[in-house]
């Protein structure tokens, strides 16, 4: 059976290591973390594993999960090389979604075969993480081998993992996807509240109003695809409409407006005739008006 070393005792890497062995396909061997105390209460959490003190202290692994922040995986990567435990042949991966494999090159020259492992998944309360997480998709990037190894991880855990292509630029552009999606939405949801708001609409009735709608558009963004579900002014070429929305917004809003409108006018494409093309961008580009 497979053993595991978990670096790195949060939210992520406590739910990644109970499901490991919760699946009864890997074994946890050791757990590191700054805190003791922290190293405590992952063993408890995930129900197996030794506590280890030190880096240096910990025993061989098949995989080695580098579950820490983003800024300290190639530090640790280094102090694994410099502490020569990992052992030829080992999969070391890390789960963040920005960095790539190559955070952790300084145990290459070991031998290990090194990746990134990250599920698109919010972990913020690991008991609830583990019980909710099958079909979660998971991100691979880096060695062939450890690809494979980590696809291995990933359908015993009950995720489906799928492979970037393309290394760092590859992640990158992975997370600002990702980010986009769920960061994003966030903020235009809160957008368009503030402007129900002006409009003096009811804060229920605008909940209602505005995120019933957001649902709606999703469904049809997924059934059809963004470029069939776009309704609204834009699609229509209806640049006086959009005029008559700047005029009414603060400028605190209208910069967002324009910069989602321009986006939108590429989306439309062949939908819009060249003149109304022209018109929408002179309409969305010209001068900020103050309200």
């Amino acid at each position: 059976m497979p053993s595991l070393n978990l670096i790195g005792a949060g939210r992520l890497g406590n739910s990644l290591a109970y499901l490991a062995h919760a699946s009864g396909q890997y074994q946890i061997a050791g757990i590191y973390s700054r805190s003791e105390a922290s190293s405590i209460a992952a063993r408890e959490f995930i129900g197996a594993g030794n506590v280890f003190e030190n880096l240096a202290q910990l025993p061989p692994a098949d995989l080695w999960l580098l579950a820490v922040p983003d800024g300290a995986i190639a530090t640790v990567a280094s102090q694994l090389a410099q502490a020569g435990v990992v052992n030829a042949g080992a999969i070391v991966f890390h789960a963040s979604g920005a960095l790539a494999a190559d955070q952790l090159a300084a145990l290459s020259p070991l031998g290990a075969q090194c990746a990134s492992l990250h599920p698109a998944f919010s972990f913020a309360d690991p008991a609830r993480a583990v019980a909710t997480f099958a079909g979660t998709l998971c991100a691979l990037e880096g060695d062939a081998a450890a690809c494979e190894a980590l696809a291995r991880l990933v359908h015993a855990i009950g995720g489906v993992p799928f492979q970037l292509q393309g290394g760092k630029d590859a992640k990158v552009a992975y997370h600002a996807a990702l980010s986009m999606a769920a960061n994003y939405l966030v903020t235009l949801s809160d957008l368009a509240l503030q402007t129900a708001n002006q409009a003096g609409i009811a804060p229920e009735i605008a909940n209602q109003l505005v995120l019933g709608l957001i649902r709606q558009t999703l469904v049809n963004v997924e059934q059809l695809g963004p470029a069939a579900a776009l309704t609204g002014p834009i699609v229509r070429g209806d640049a006086a409409t959009v005029a008559q929305h700047l005029a009414v917004l603060p400028s605190t809003h209208q910069a967002s407006y324009r910069a989602l409108g321009e986006a939108t006018v590429v989306l439309a494409g062949d939908r819009l005739s060249d003149a109304a093309r022209s018109a929408l961008l002179n309409t969305l580009q010209s001068e900020p008006r103050s309200t």
